[in-house]
């Protein structure tokens, strides 16, 4: 039986120009961070299953990870996400190094998910995280995700950063609606998917949970509350001010960073992984085709504990590629990746000039001209016909001519201009197809 050519079921082959695009989209994400000073890390793409056991969510775990008994006996897993990696990657060092601690890698993870739009089982997710900073530190992640997005092009017309606080839902859900910590857990997976289910379906999952109409009235008033400002009134109105004291003085703070137009208060907002306790968020896509989260994230204080280390509080979030690829597309913010760019097509169209042509290749690369030699003796009409399927800027034509009289045809496929230069020339030459002459 013949083997298939097509990958694994909800992964990707990345020819040429799906690599062009992907690398596009990876130095963006450097670049912005490391203007926010963040620093690129990574680790092992094999971890221990009890690192996920101890923090990560139970769907993470019993329905998407890739886990096997490796033959040392222990049980493994495929990264499925980062922030476990991050946090014991951190337990490590924080005693030793300055806060806070900026760190960002794009890490390549697997989850078994139902492949879909936006959504495959192996993807490469960008993930950026601050310990130690304290409450700006919420801010500063939050406006390194939209920096990130503008980066391409995108406005608050493009997307918009739902926001919640877990410290406020705890809260809500255990003072004002006297909920144990397995109801309230019960109520958090209910809330979870609001935006996935009709009114009569929320109704009949909250009724299981709220026993009586007092809490069921309450629930649903907060679960409709829709600002910053809707939610103060409320906890003014129930006596829980105190309790959102440091979430709403995040939202004054992201509207002195000029944030305000990216970001919306969210009561459905409140992340499947176990590990948040203080604000969650998740960027949205506002295109009506491609209506979906790009990204999310949230605050972590507890999860050096679990190395039998301190507190040290964090935030962070991930942003992952094949939805970030969907919003661009969706909004045309991308550019044409199909075709190569290369500054210059070196050719010539005589035996004795193959020498000549390779010796001059090498001085343009070494001045920063990505080049390409045509190997062979190539005809002018071939080469153009060869440019024609590449992104290409400029030609080098060596014929008998050119060869006898020492020199080589520059010519410039956008402006049409052409230039007889001296071979030895080659600073003229490198200049010129740079368009500085």
């Amino acid at each position: 039986m013949a083997l298939t050519k097509s990958p694994y079921r909800g992964t990707r082959d990345f020819f040429p120009a799906q690599m062009r695009l992907r690398n596009y989209i990876f130095q963006k994400m450097s670049e912005v961070s490391e203007l926010f000073a963040y620093e690129p890390y990574d680790g092992p793409i094999l971890e221990e299953v009890d690192l996920y056991l101890a923090k990560s969510g139970e769907e993470l775990i019993n329905e998407q990870i890739y886990s096997f008994t490796d033959r040392g006996d222990r049980k493994v897993a495929i990264r499925p996400e980062m922030t476990p990696t991050v946090a014991r990657m951190a337990a490590q060092v924080h005693r030793e190094i300055a806060k806070p601690i900026r760190w960002y890698a794009i890490p390549n993870l697997m989850r078994y998910e139902k492949p879909q739009r936006g959504r495959l089982r192996e993807f490469w997710q960008y993930n950026a995280d601050i310990f130690g900073a304290g409450e700006l530190g919420d801010v500063e992640i939050v406006q390194l995700a939209v920096e990130i997005l503008r980066s391409f092009g995108a406005t608050d017309a493009h997307f918009e950063i739902l926001v919640n606080d877990r410290r406020v839902v705890d809260s809500i859900f255990k003072k004002l609606l006297r909920l144990d910590d397995p109801s309230a857990q019960k109520l958090y997976k209910v809330v979870d998917r609001v935006k996935k289910v009709t009114p009569e379906a929320l109704a009949k999952l909250t009724g299981e949970i709220l026993s009586d109409g007092g809490s069921a009235e309450l629930f649903s008033e907060y679960i409709r509350l829709t600002s910053f400002t809707d939610l103060a009134s409320f906890l003014e109105r129930n006596g829980l001010s105190d309790d959102a004291r440091e979430f709403l003085t995040f939202s004054k703070n992201l509207a002195s960073f000029g944030l305000s137009a990216y970001v919306k208060y969210d009561p459905s907002i409140v992340r499947g992984l176990d590990y948040y306790t203080g604000i969650v968020f998740e960027i949205f896509d506002k295109h009506p085709d491609n209506r979906r989260a790009l990204a999310g994230g949230g605050a972590y204080a507890n999860l050096l504990q679990i190395f039998n280390e301190q507190p040290l509080a964090g935030v962070g979030f991930g942003l992952g590629e094949v939805p970030l690829t969907e919003f661009l597309t969706s909004h045309k913010l991308l550019r044409d990746f199909s075709r190569p760019r290369i500054d210059v097509l070196v050719s010539y169209q005589v035996a004795g000039a193959e020498k000549t042509a390779l010796v001059l290749a090498g001085d343009l690369r070494a001045r920063g001209l990505k080049t390409e030699v045509i190997f062979g003796e190539t005809k002018t009409k071939k080469v153009f016909a060869q440019s024609e399927r590449k992104h290409v800027s400029s030609i080098v034509f060596i014929g008998e001519e050119e060869l006898r009289a020492g020199q080589v045809q520059v010519k410039n496929l956008e402006t049409k201009a052409t230039l007889s230069i001296d071979q030895r020339d080659v600073e003229t030459i490198a200049r010129t197809l740079k368009g500085q002459t």
